[in-house]
């Protein structure tokens, strides 16, 4: 398992863009519209996209505004090895509509911690499942060199 990246929910995306650019001289790596990563591996969410992920729980600032995000190389194997911990679940395990698999669940402050399935063990999955590179791009939402990169690396 590794690290990721810190995300936080904002109010404003163009606000929060216009901060991190100025304030702190952050470079957009990638947007995907609604989240948008930054070069430091901060990550900004729409509160709108955010509320779905979690649910539709109530938001408010200081609690349920961020989390902590790792990715999983073995994803069975990391949820088999949940079951057996005393673990309070934001939500269970489900399948975001690109197809990663995730789950989140509170730390004992109460902090978000999300793990999700690496990326590019989705495409593989994706893959393996018959699909072609092409099902694959537009299945994850994701381009063409994308797929190809995760299936070559």
């Amino acid at each position: 398992m590794r690290y990721t990246s810190t995300l936080i929910a904002v109010k404003d995306l163009a606000e929060s863009l216009r901060f991190y650019r100025e304030v702190l001289g952050m470079e957009v790596v990638q947007d995907f519209g609604a989240n948008v990563v930054l070069s430091g591996g901060v990550a900004l969410q729409t509160l709108e996209s955010w509320r779905e992920f979690i649910g539709g729980k109530p938001v408010t600032f200081r609690t349920h505004t961020g989390e902590l995000y790792f990715e999983e190389g073995d994803m069975d194997g990391f949820l088999a090895r949940l079951e057996v911990l005393p673990i309070a679940y934001v939500h269970p395990p489900l399948e975001h509509r690109w197809g990663q698999r995730v789950v989140r669940f509170y730390d004992p402050d109460g902090h978000i911690v999300e793990v999700g399935e690496d990326m590019t063990q989705v495409v593989k999955r994706f893959a393996a499942q018959g699909m072609t590179e092409e099902q694959v791009a537009e299945r994850m939402d994701v381009s063409l060199d994308y797929v190809q990169e995760c299936l070559e690396g």
